[in-house]
């Protein structure tokens, strides 16, 4: 077999390589953007549809109620079609729940609408992890996946203050409406240019979508992986909802000075993607995983516990937690790839879809139920947050590594099966 390595031991992309990396990272950033820039938008929602504070706290989890719903029953079916026309399909869905959001006048109607986006976006992301899984060897996928997640700090950076903007200037209504013109552009590129996805298609074995579901949902492997990403969930989503909040009314940093700090800890996650992707591809996944985890472990319990800093310090702190954030997601998305047989690969990346949407939720209301603020906004015991993620950051360290040795354990197997193509 012919060596195709670059001089310091990398694989290069091929030409059609690097547009699906484009493509894939712009569908990221639709689909992330759709998500996170109603928050922001709560304000003006809440005003100019007369819905109250726990109206639209539905509208917010309707979208990951719905996706984690709809991850579970595409699940049987996700491995039984090409990938590019599964995903085509339910980017059109997505697209269309999109538009629905922007022609929404009523909280109703915004409700049905972010239901209907969530049905079809919750998918996406786990047919695209699919395709890289498909499409880029294992020691590739690390600077895969650190260019794909580029689409989370790309739309903290520039998609929420654009949309902010144009919010602003119009009303709440035009940031989906330009979403849906930009993802319509995307969608014609991944019809015109995306080949047919189809090689599973042959691995197929005469399981019913049911039985593939219970057949993925039993295996011991897989349940490894879904119990990692369980606790990944869990560290990412107890902190976030409150995270303004305690950097406003706890640290005493000012409104104004608030989006100084996403946009700097925005920029450094743009840089930390690609760089946490080539690492992990270079030393070693878990490895990189470990060391995120650790850094992550000692800059939480000290962030949680802080006073009244200076502005700089709050900032170096936060930069602090995204990149051992990236790192740690990053790294470990690209090893649980590893994890499913190619039949499986739509299957098990659907659920694991679906988990991180429930997992999350769930971990949202834990959080509620253990902060609480006061009647000057202060937040009290978010250092008990701070201890519960560094408690699950520590057993995911050790669930990591399980999945990192039976990974090894396989490879090992199979080239000594097959020597000749190792």
């Amino acid at each position: 077999m012919k060596d195709t390595t670059t001089p310091s031991g990398k694989t290069p992309f091929t030409r059609y390589q690097i547009f699906i990396i484009a493509i894939l990272a712009l569908l990221q950033f639709t689909i992330v953007l759709d998500f996170m820039v109603l928050s922001p938008l709560g304000a003006q929602l809440i005003r100019e549809l007369s819905i109250t504070p726990q109206q639209f706290g539905w509208v917010v989890s309707a979208y990951a109620f719905s996706a984690g719903t709809s991850g579970l029953l595409a699940a049987g079916f996700a491995d039984r079609y090409d990938r590019k026309k599964l995903l085509l399909i339910f980017y059109a869905g997505f697209i269309v729940g999109t538009l629905l959001c922007g022609l929404a006048t009523n909280y109703l109607s915004l409700l049905l609408a972010r239901i209907v986006a969530g049905v079809f976006g919750g998918v996406i992301g786990s047919i695209s992890f699919a395709i890289i899984t498909d499409l880029f060897q294992l020691q590739m996928r690390g600077r895969v996946m650190g260019f794909v997640q580029m689409a989370f700090a790309i739309s903290q950076v520039m998609g929420i203050p654009l949309s902010l903007y144009l919010a602003n200037a119009w009303n709440w209504q035009a940031p989906f409406l330009l979403l849906v013109g930009i993802s319509v552009l995307v969608g014609i590129a991944i019809m015109v240019r995306m080949q047919p996805i189809r090689e599973h298609l042959l691995l197929q074995s005469d399981r019913n979508a049911f039985k593939q579901l219970g057949h993925v949902l039993s295996d011991r492997h897989y349940l490894k992986g879904f119990g990692a990403n369980i606790l990944l969930s869990t560290a990412g989503f107890m902190m976030m909802p409150f995270a303004s909040a305690f950097t406003v009314y706890n640290l005493g940093v000012s409104l104004d000075e608030l989006p100084l700090i996403y946009l700097i800890t925005g920029l450094c996650a743009m840089v930390a993607g690609p760089l946490a992707g080539k690492l992990s591809d270079q030393i070693g996944k878990y490895k990189l995983y470990s060391w995120g985890s650790v850094l992550f472990m000692v800059v939480i319990p000290v962030y949680c516990n802080l006073g009244t800093p200076p502005l700089w310090f709050v900032i170096l702190m936060n930069v602090f937690i995204i990149i051992a954030s990236v790192g740690r997601m990053v790294s470990a998305s690209a090893l649980m790839t590893a994890i499913p047989e190619p039949a499986d690969r739509g299957a098990y990346m659907s659920i694991q879809s679906s988990i991180q949407q429930m997992a999350g939720g769930l971990a949202s209301v834990v959080a509620g139920l253990i902060v609480v603020q006061t009647s000057n906004g202060k937040l009290e015991h978010y250092d008990l947050i701070g201890y519960t993620v560094v408690a699950t950051t520590l057993l995911t360290v050790f669930t990591i590594y399980s999945i990192d040795k039976a990974i090894k354990q396989k490879a090992a197997s199979a080239i000594a099966k097959h020597p000749a193509t190792a």
